[in-house]
């Protein structure tokens, strides 16, 4: 059997983050991708929050491909024939060190990848890890295709369907209950024409998330991202509730509908579909975590249920890098030792609470259980539009004042029984 150092499955954003940190450091990695370059199958479209990473290999961040910072946040509830939107624009959002950056994925995978390399790493693509080798509880290294390669230590980042690392039985199989599908379209357009559309000075960028109708009232929702000279477009819906639907609704039913809404189809008028792409994402939260160590192995990014979505914040790349930078610290402390057990390993965790990753999944632990309750989707986005049209409504109640305008909307849409059991229910989010 051939044999490396460690092995790395996976080409994506935590695989390539391990893999630069060890490399970098002189460790022998071998970087399995099983695409035909790294990120050819990593299809998430949107933003990757970078102010949390500047300490995380910060020699990177100057160089990286991002597309624009994202300096307009807006929020918009579809229901009712209405549509609500929340904006904020900030200058302070992107200032010298921008909070946050749209990006793509290709090409940000491409250039990890090229750094990864050029620290001394080995990246073998078109090749699939088919199985994870075992003596008895420990991980020895991978089988892929009728090749063998051994490893003193292997990395784990090969996604949110932890194929090897389930069948190993690392990690629980996946379950639709726990899991959304998101599907997404890069639509191009010129970059005047999405600075003019998005009210956005030369090289900046906004990030629109949508909810209510978008999803039929499942939970889920909708993005737009402005990247230089595209933007991305898409929905996810909870897997479980789209399945056991009765209607025959499909999802991509929901991306076309999204995109002929009355507020998305002027914003994407005369663009050219470049890319259509679909894959599943974790919801499981804190509680659905597996354990991210054992003898032999670590488990990173998504493999290791790292993503978080908290309705007006989504995260997933920026605490697959951490995780990745935390599993390469944590590689080399086993190298330290001569010892890769699961006692020497379990320093992993020390690692993910020094970042910000486990911080952030538990301040997180209450939203899967919150962001179950369908009123959020099918109800309240329709009822907000309904009470702010009081205020903008002129009729023959010249008696009305801005006061009794309000307390009426609000008995009529919000003072309900279930609404205050609703906000109770949301005070851990």
């Amino acid at each position: 059997m051939e044999k490396v150092e460690c092995i790395v499955v996976g080409g994506g954003l935590a695989g390539l983050a391990a893999a630069y940190g060890l490399a970098r450091d002189g460790v022998e990695v071998m970087v399995l991708e099983r695409g035909n370059y790294a990120g050819a199958k990593n299809v998430t479209g949107g933003r990757l929050y970078v102010r949390p990473l500047r300490r995380i290999y910060p020699e990177l961040w100057e160089e990286a491909p991002f597309e624009r910072p994202v300096v307009r946040e807006l929020i918009t509830m579809l229901g009712d024939g209405a549509a609500t939107t929340v904006e904020l624009a900030s200058e302070r959002l992107a200032g010298p060190a921008p909070q946050s950056y749209t990006v793509q994925r290709a090409r940000l995978d491409q250039f990890l990848a090229d750094k990864a390399t050029e620290a001394g790493a080995m990246i073998v693509t078109d090749m699939q890890a088919d199985e994870l080798l075992r003596e008895g509880d420990r991980v020895i290294g991978v089988r892929a295709g009728d090749d063998e390669v051994g490893a003193e230590v292997t990395i784990v980042a090969e996604g949110v369907l932890g194929l090897t690392s389930g069948a190993a039985g690392l990690r629980e199989q996946p379950r639709a209950a726990d899991h959304a599908v998101g599907f997404k379209e890069v639509i191009e357009l010129p970059a005047g024409v999405i600075e003019d559309r998005w009210r956005l000075n030369e090289g900046e960028g906004a990030a629109q998330l949508f909810m209510g109708e978008v999803t039929r009232g499942m939970t889920g929702g909708g993005f737009l991202y402005t990247n230089r000279t595209s933007v991305a477009l898409g929905c996810v819906v909870a897997m479980e509730q789209l399945r056991t639907r009765t209607d025959g609704l499909e999802a991509w039913q929901l991306l076309d509908e999204f995109k002929e809404n009355a507020q998305i189809k002027p914003l994407v008028r005369g663009g050219e579909l470049a890319e259509y792409s679909a894959h599943a994402v974790f919801e499981g939260g804190m509680d659905k975590l597996p354990r991210p160590y054992g003898a032999g192995y670590l488990l990173a990014g998504e493999a290791a249920g790292f993503a978080l979505n908290a309705l007006v914040t989504v995260r997933g790349m920026d605490l697959a890098i951490a995780s990745g930078w935390a599993a390469a610290r944590a590689a080399l402390a086993a190298r330290a030792a001569a010892d890769s057990s699961a006692a020497t390993l379990a320093v992993y965790e020390s690692f993910l609470r020094e970042t910000f990753v486990m911080r952030a999944m538990e301040a997180g632990r209450g939203v899967p259980q919150a962001i179950e309750n369908r009123r959020l989707f099918s109800e309240y986005p329709g009822a907000v539009g309904r009470f702010l049209e009081g205020f903008f409504t002129v009729d023959d109640d010249s008696a009305a004042t801005l006061l009794r305008t309000s307390l009426r909307g609000a008995r009529r849409e919000f003072l309900k029984v279930e609404t205050l059991k609703d906000l109770w229910s949301l005070r851990k989010v």
